[in-house]
Formats: structure tokens, C-alpha cells, sequence
């Protein structure tokens, strides 16, 4: 299965599959541009910016007048106020399948500190998973799927480094929220694990860029 991480992160994220789906599409536009013309259909799982940039979604909404965006209710409103027209808006259930022909989908209910979604996308015999912002993955199977395109936002051990030294040193702690809403890389790897066949591939998304933080000896 053909796919382009147009990027992931905190910073945005954008995943194309086979040059005409789009799942989530919170980048600029300017990222878009050399994708934005062959797309059918854009998936899209929470309101957060660096997954629903509001600017870019209301110009490929002007600049392609037919794309199809589909979602979950918490998201149909938003859409509306960017200037996608309601007649091309799919409300998607979760956990029912729904099938556009050129793909089938599957929307999977998520745990973040929003209403959140990812989704089973299956084409042409072949099967993908796309998972990003949660902090559980229990009740999740995707057994022998081609594609694994899964969060691993933050690695335990580094995380609980970085919680300590902040303590020490009276800072705010965001990484309390990483770990509330996000996936470690080892909660990922133990479902990778479980469930990837011997042609599976997986790419990890979303991983914090944060630098670690460098423990040093003070002289005094």
C-alpha cells in the first residue's frame, strides 16, 4: 500500500494513501500543494490544530468543490464553519464499515482529552490502521494488516526522567499530559507485536520532539 507522511507531530499531521485519500490535514496548504489535486476523500479524527488546520481545510474546500471530507459527528459542525458544504460531508459511526468504491473504511473509537477517532482502511485486498493520539490501545486488534501507522509519542523511561527533573526544579509538567493522552513507544511496540505479520510494515507517528533533557554536575 502506497502512502506519504506529508508529516506527523505536534507541529502537524497529514498521511496520504495511494495519492487519493487523506487522513487528518493539519498542515498549511502549502504542504498540500502538490497532493491537494488528485485526493477523493479527506478522514479526519479530531478537532485539535495539528490535526484540523481550520485555514488549509477552508481553501482546499474553495479549491476543490467536490472533495469529499468524512468524519464523526463531533467534527461535522467544525467543518461547516470552514465553508465545506454539507452535501459533502460523510458522518461516519463508529466501529461501522462504509464503502467508497476506491477504499473501504472503519472508524475506530480512541481515548484522548478530545473526542477522537483513527481508522481501518482497506484497499484493494490490502489493509492499513492509522492510530494517533490516545493513551490506550486495549480492545484494538488489526491482525496481519499491511500497514501500521500508530502514535509513539514519547518513550517511558525518557518521559519519567524528564517528570522528575521538572519537579526538582519547580516547572510545569507537561508531560503529565503526554502520558494521559498519548501513546508511549512501548505501548505501541507490545501492539505491533501482537498483531503484525511477516509483510507487515509500520511507520511510528507523532513522536515528541522535545529534547531530552542532558543531566549535568554542578560545581560549587
Amino acid at each position: 500500500m502506497n502512502y506519504n507522511i506529508i508529516n506527523t507531530g505536534s507541529d502537524g499531521n497529514a498521511i496520504i494513501i495511494e495519492d487519493i485519500i487523506l487522513i487528518d490535514c493539519g498542515v498549511s496548504f502549502k504542504k498540500m500543494k502538490d497532493y491537494y489535486k488528485k485526493l477523493q476523500i479527506v478522514f479526519l479524527t479530531h478537532i485539535h490544530s495539528d490535526h484540523f488546520n481550520k485555514t488549509t481545510i477552508k481553501k482546499l474546500a474553495k479549491e476543490r468543490p467536490t472533495l469529499r471530507f468524512a468524519c464523526c459527528e463531533w467534527l461535522v459542525n467544525e467543518l461547516v464553519n470552514c465553508g465545506v458544504s454539507i452535501k459533502n460531508i460523510d458522518l461516519l459511526d463508529i466501529g461501522k464499515k462504509y464503502d467508497y468504491g476506491i477504499a473501504k473504511v472503519k472508524p475506530i473509537k480512541l481515548y484522548h482529552d478530545v473526542e477522537n477517532c483513527g481508522y481501518r482502511i482497506y484497499i484493494n485486498k490490502k489493509k492499513a490502521i492509522y492510530i494517533t493520539d490516545t493513551h490506550t490501545l486495549e480492545g484494538i486488534e488489526a491482525k496481519d494488516y499491511d500497514l501500521y501507522l500508530i502514535e509513539a509519542n514519547y518513550e517511558e523511561d525518557k518521559i519519567q526522567e524528564k517528570i522528575e527533573y521538572k519537579k526538582a526544579n519547580g516547572k510545569y509538567i507537561y508531560e503529565y499530559r503526554s502520558m494521559e493522552s498519548h501513546l508511549s513507544r512501548e505501548q505501541t511496540d507490545e501492539f505491533l507485536i501482537n498483531n503484525m505479520g511477516e509483510r507487515s510494515t509500520y511507520e511510528y507517528l507523532h513522536i515528541s520532539r522535545e529534547p531530552i533533557i542532558e543531566k549535568r554536575e554542578e560545581n560549587e
